[in-house]
């Protein structure tokens, strides 16, 4: 069964093209068929980008599992004095992180295909990743990618996510707190929690 994890998606790829404002910056994105969140920034990944703060340690930062991009280029276009990576599985999101990254006349950001294996990042340590879990992949996956998140921060890094009450946030934070020294709510809204990891 085709999901937007898969890593070549075979549905007719349909797209659509959107304007969003953020902080009065501008911003157009394309999204797809096939790629998660088609036609609009899901309330999620909006969320975790309001309640993002930057590290002070100094380090890039990580959109890992980005979709077609939104979360990495609003924060890439915030954030001009760091570079920012992107990495997904799917062919069709790393096509359309591209053409955002082009539309958006982003300067410090790349995408790269990855299925979240550390060695395909070149194993760079990251000051920050964020992340918005694909949660249909099921508990056991997720919690894989968060250990590899883990893996590919720097000393003092923090890593962000977004995760539903309903979709199992009470045992992501409690396994997150078996392997970060430090795991705090930061903000929530309409059953939506944002964890930093520290």
């Amino acid at each position: 069964m085709e999901h937007y994890y898969s890593k070549n998606p075979q549905s007719t790829f349909v797209t659509e093209t959107w304007k969003y404002s953020f902080n009065d910056i501008h911003f157009t994105f394309t999204s797809g068929s096939g790629v998660f969140s088609k036609g609009r920034i899901d309330f999620g990944s909006e969320l975790l980008i309001k309640s993002f703060q930057m590290p002070s340690s100094e380090g890039n930062i990580l959109d890992f599992g980005c979709g077609y991009g939104a979360i990495g280029i609003i924060l890439a276009k915030t954030y001009k004095n760091r570079k920012f990576s992107m990495i997904d599985i799917n062919e069709r999101a790393i096509a359309l992180t591209k053409k955002n990254i082009e539309q958006n006349n982003v300067n410090n950001a790349q995408v790269i295909h990855s299925d979240g294996i550390v060695s395909l990042v070149n194993q760079e340590k990251f000051a920050a990743i964020v992340m918005n879990p694909p949660i249909r992949t099921g508990k056991a996956k997720i919690y894989e990618l968060f250990a590899q998140g883990k893996q590919m921060l720097l000393f003092d890094g923090e890593m962000w996510i977004v995760i539903q009450k309903k979709q199992g946030a009470a045992s992501a934070q409690k396994y997150l707190s078996e392997i970060f020294s430090d795991v705090a709510i930061v903000n929530r809204k309409k059953g939506y929690i944002i964890l930093r990891c520290k």
